[in-house]
């Protein structure tokens, strides 16, 4: 009877812990308004029409994804890499993006944290801009307390964002959230997606508006649906008054029409289900900007193996039909430092 008791007891007091977990939770969710201007420049810089401009848009995996790496939440095992290769990955890919801030107008960055255990508490943020002397922007788009999964080795804290750096410096920075959200209580552990809008005055009187985006990965469709037709609606409404459009990003989707085959059959896992842009998404003069013969994602299924691990293409970009694609290319680093590798577009605006 006694034992009997105390395991009473213990889960009344395991039930109570979870109740003021859950309720902490709920308070500190992160639930921010629809439009955050995150800057605005009373004096801004003018951008050149009918010059060549080039960006580069990387996921650079939180510097925690490396060739190395497995990750438990894609049917693999590790939680987080070493401290000692995450400062590795961090500097390698700080060295790269400082390369291309010499030779590109614009990058748009994905997965940079701020201030998560995943990445030992490193603000990513100062890695790049101490060594990247552009205008930048940060969007949060993952902020949780304390992530419970795996329960043998908790997440913990994560806070990250999308980041955009740029030559010129823009009108303004815009945070806009995307709608749709997972199901209570899933939504208070899982990431609030966002676009992050950069604004620039062009010298024919209209605007370069640069988006950088990162969708849903692991919905069954229904939330990058709902971010997919927004960003429809918004990048419309911009062309329709006359304003140059180009979104580049992590979209967690192969480009309408792509063969998702290409780089085998990773359709077929469980895990990650790859699927292409609906292909009445936008108008047929709208551009879909990809290298069609390099991957830019690796699965994390397991540690990186060449000619064995999946791999697909879900970095690219996307222009309206006033900015000429000029050149597209995937830089091939073996997916040294992230499970993403970069991706690179040269295009002019039609004056």
């Amino acid at each position: 009877m006694r034992a009997l008791k105390l395991f009473g007891l213990t889960l009344l007091i395991a039930f109570i812990l979870f109740g003021f977990f859950i309720l902490f939770s709920t308070i500190t969710y992160f639930d921010p308004p629809q439009k955050i201007i995150l800057s605005e420049n009373s004096v801004s810089d003018t951008i050149p029409c009918d010059s060549s401009l080039s960006v580069v848009s990387w996921n650079i995996g939180y510097a925690g994804l490396g060739d190395n790496m497995d990750f438990f939440y894609d049917s693999g095992k590790k939680v987080r890499d070493t401290y000692e290769r995450t400062l590795t990955n961090l500097d390698s890919i700080s060295q790269f993006l400082k390369r291309q801030s010499q030779q590109v107008d614009f990058l748009v960055v994905q997965e940079v944290d701020l201030h998560s255990k995943r990445t030992y508490y490193i603000n990513e943020l100062d890695s790049f801009t101490n060594k990247i002397k552009f205008n930048h922007a940060l969007a949060q788009n993952y902020v949780v307390k304390f992530v419970p999964i795996p329960p043998s080795s908790p997440m913990g804290r994560v806070n990250s964002g999308v980041l955009s750096l740029s030559k010129a410096k823009p009108i303004n920075s815009t945070r806009y959230g995307y709608p749709g959200k997972f199901g209570w209580p899933n939504r208070l552990f899982n990431l609030r997606r966002c676009m992050l809008v950069n604004r620039y005055y062009t010298n024919n009187g209209k605007e370069l508006v640069m988006i950088n985006t990162h969708m849903s990965a692991f919905d069954d469709g229904s939330l990058k649906k709902q971010e997919m037709n927004y960003l429809a609606k918004f990048v419309q409404d911009e062309y329709a008054k006359g304003n140059y459009v180009v979104v580049g990003g992590d979209w967690n989707q192969s480009p309408p029409n792509f063969p998702i085959t290409t780089f085998g059959e990773n359709y077929k896992v469980d895990f990650f289900k790859l699927t292409n842009v609906n292909d009445q998404l936008l108008p047929l003069d709208w551009k879909w900007a990809f290298d069609p013969k390099s991957p830019t994602n690796r699965y994390l299924n397991e540690s990186y193996t060449e000619g064995k691990t999946f791999k697909s293409i879900i970095d690219f970009f996307l222009v309206s039909p006033n900015v000429e694609v000029l050149q597209n290319k995937t830089f091939n680093l073996n997916f040294r430092n992230s499970d993403h590798n970069p991706v690179f577009m040269s295009f002019k605006l039609k004056p």
